[in-house]
């Protein structure tokens, strides 16, 4: 790039700090779920989407867009699950190549007794230190920050945090 648009000190000192801010939040949570459960933000993810969906099963494919992982990192954290009991996988009878993700009771289960703390930090880290009107100005801005399209696959392969409470929007 030839004449690249720097960031001026204002900006400079906004972009650091929501870094800082958004790797503070991500290891608060990752940490929090792993001594809650010994679950990854992105696997608790996983069993929430899970969770939503109907018969507690979604093709894999969808799950990678839903919790915004690529389909490797996506199977990796399947197998995990699955070999701790809490994720099964089933083919798909209308096409072969297709697998679909299943939510066990053991997996249910442990969304259950996790969820409730989970949705505690949540709160704790961001929303009482904000308050109702600034959590209306964040979500104004997210919106403007948000990319064309609305949808997980549009906003590229980038973890965030997941849903804080089992079912519940």
């Amino acid at each position: 790039m030839e004449n690249p648009a720097w960031l001026d000190d204002g900006e400079q000192r906004v972009w650091r700090s929501f870094l800082r801010v958004n790797a503070w939040i991500y290891d608060e949570l990752e940490r929090d779920l792993r001594g809650r459960g010994g679950l990854g933000l992105i696997e608790y993810g996983i069993l929430v989407h899970l969770s939503e969906a109907p018969g507690r099963r979604m093709r894999m494919r969808a799950l990678a867009d839903s919790v915004i992982v690529s389909k490797s990192r996506l199977s990796h954290q399947i197998a995990r699950l699955e070999r701790d009991g809490l994720v099964g996988k089933e083919e798909c009878t209308d096409d072969r190549r297709g697998l679909w993700a299943v939510l066990t009771d053991e997996g249910a289960r442990l969304l259950a007794e996790v969820a409730p703390g989970h949705a505690a930090r949540v709160r704790a880290l961001m929303f009482d230190r904000l308050g109702p009107l600034r959590t209306a100005e964040l979500e104004g801005l997210l919106a403007a920050l948000e990319p064309a399209g609305d949808t997980p696959a549009a906003a590229g392969r980038r973890p965030g945090v997941q849903r804080a409470t089992v079912g519940d929007g």
